[in-house]
C-alpha cells in the first residue's frame, strides 16, 4: 500500500505537515485538529519559525473530527465543505482560520 492510500498516523500527519508549512507560511493563525481518541496536531502559523506539535494549546480555530476523517481528506476522498455539512468536521472559532488551510495543506 502506498503512502497516498494507506491512513496515516497522528505522528506521520504532523510531520508532513511540518514539512509543508515550513518556516513561515504566511498562515497568521493557529489551528488544532482535534481528535475522537483525544490527540491533537496544533498549527502555529504565528510563530517565527511556524511550528506543528502534539501539544494541546488554544487555537484560532478548532476542528473535531476522526482521523479516519483526516485521511479521507488528505486522499481527497471526501471535500471538507461538504465533511463539515454532514458533521463530519466541527469547526469552533475561526473559520476563516480553517479556510486557509487548503491553501498551505492542499
Amino acid at each position: 500500500m502506498t503512502e497516498e492510500t494507506r491512513d496515516l498516523s497522528v505522528d506521520e500527519l504532523t510531520a508532513g505537515m511540518r514539512e509543508r508549512l515550513g518556516e513561515n507560511s504566511g498562515l497568521d493563525a493557529t489551528i488544532k485538529f482535534a481528535f475522537d481518541d483525544g490527540r491533537v496536531i496544533f498549527i502555529d502559523g504565528k510563530s517565527e519559525p511556524n511550528s506543528v506539535t502534539n501539544e494541546d494549546n488554544p487555537a484560532d480555530v478548532t476542528l473535531k473530527m476522526s482521523l479516519e476523517t483526516l485521511n479521507k481528506l488528505r486522499r481527497k476522498e471526501i471535500n471538507s465543505m461538504m465533511a463539515v455539512m454532514v458533521g463530519q468536521i466541527k469547526v469552533e472559532g475561526n473559520i476563516m482560520a480553517a479556510m486557509k488551510l487548503d491553501q498551505i495543506l492542499g
